[in-house]
């Protein structure tokens, strides 16, 4: 009797194993497919590729059950839970308009889509069919980028005013970066995560957006630095490129005192110091496998609960971010392809 009882109780308690296919083989999926390895109770159960043979190689490495040679055969397999799009900037509409026409739900890599009008048309579509979809901005979902927002906030710099986030990386050989079809340039590659940084630290009450950027020659931003103006007189100043290493700093101020967070990409490390440059108070990021896992677990956790958004990035806020970066790239001159409806 104990022996029926136990294996019901075990039965009964056993918590789901989510199937989280990953939507293309390149770089950050390699990232995502070594993220769930390590995750409990999640699988990386399926990838997809444009060849086969890719994604097989992929599936092999990474101990995944199921290599498709296309993407609609991924969108096809019921036994997913979870989508996650990899794909280029330029591609992500489309792919998240196949998973959700195929009722599958999305995260999907930054930035969500490559202009404004890509993004609420997705998520039109997600209201319509009831199904989850946000946007893979891992900052946002970080335990540590929270932390980092309620000590600044909490008295220790007095009352912040502002902002300063730094961004760049050495990658303007890269196709992505350099294509205008592919949606590159340092704002929507670099850039999102300043503008990020911002918006978890002093929101979205921005009253103007001073900016400049030098071009590369096929037109996209190469480096850039803008200025927002918040409500209540607070600034915030951001700039990134495409040609450098950086320091990747954000520093954040007040009348008592300031915080210096390590990587406004991937937080690890803030000091705060008081107004005569003392060293109050030091603050470390809790143990994670990549970063990643933070956001696939915030997906999951909605859809088990009915939502169709997170929390932590929900539609009005994505919404919000990519109108504030195609406001941008509009004073610029910088366009894309898919701009065409809109410019």
């Amino acid at each position: 009797m104990w022996g029926l009882l136990e294996t019901d109780y075990i039965m009964n308690n056993s918590k789901k194993v989510n199937k989280v296919g990953i939507l293309g083989a390149g770089h950050i999926a390699r990232k995502m497919a070594t993220t769930l390895r390590e995750m409990n109770d999640v699988e990386a159960y399926a990838v997809a590729a444009r060849q086969i043979e890719r994604a097989q190689t992929f599936a092999a490495e990474f101990g995944i059950q199921r290599a498709y040679g296309s993407y609609e055969e991924l969108v096809r397999d019921e036994n997913i839970d979870l989508i996650y799009i990899a794909t280029p900037n330029s591609s992500h509409y489309n792919h998240a308009k196949l998973c959700l026409e195929q009722g599958r739900p999305v995260l999907c890599e930054k930035p969500f889509t490559v202009n404004v009008e890509e993004a609420k048309a997705l998520i039109e579509l997600s209201q319509k069919n009831k199904l989850f979809i946000t946007e893979a901005i891992w900052t946002r979902y970080m335990p540590f980028s929270k932390q980092i927002k309620d000590v600044a906030w909490s008295g220790i710099l007095g009352n912040p005013m502002t902002l300063t986030a730094s961004l760049s990386y050495p990658v303007a050989g890269k196709e992505r970066i350099v294509s205008p079809a592919l949606g590159g340039g340092a704002l929507l590659d670099l850039g999102v995560y300043a503008l990020n940084f911002a918006a978890m630290i002093f929101g979205g009450d921005i009253e103007r957006v001073v900016s400049a950027c030098t071009k590369m020659p096929s037109g996209v931003d190469g480096q850039n630095s803008i200025t927002l103006c918040y409500a209540g007189g607070r600034m915030a100043v951001l700039q990134t490129n495409v040609y450098c290493a950086g320091d990747r700093q954000g520093i954040i101020c007040g009348d008592k005192g300031y915080m210096i967070v390590d990587n406004i990409n991937n937080p690890q490390h803030a000091n705060i110091y008081a107004e005569n440059h003392t060293l109050l108070q030091e603050l470390e990021c809790p143990q994670q496998i990549t970063g990643f896992e933070y956001q696939v677990q915030a997906s999951l956790e909605a859809i088990s609960q009915g939502k169709i958004e997170s929390a932590d990035m929900p539609h009005a806020e994505i919404i919000r971010m990519m109108q504030l970066m195609d406001d941008i790239r509009k004073s610029w001159g910088v366009h894309f392809p898919a701009d065409e409806m809109i410019f």
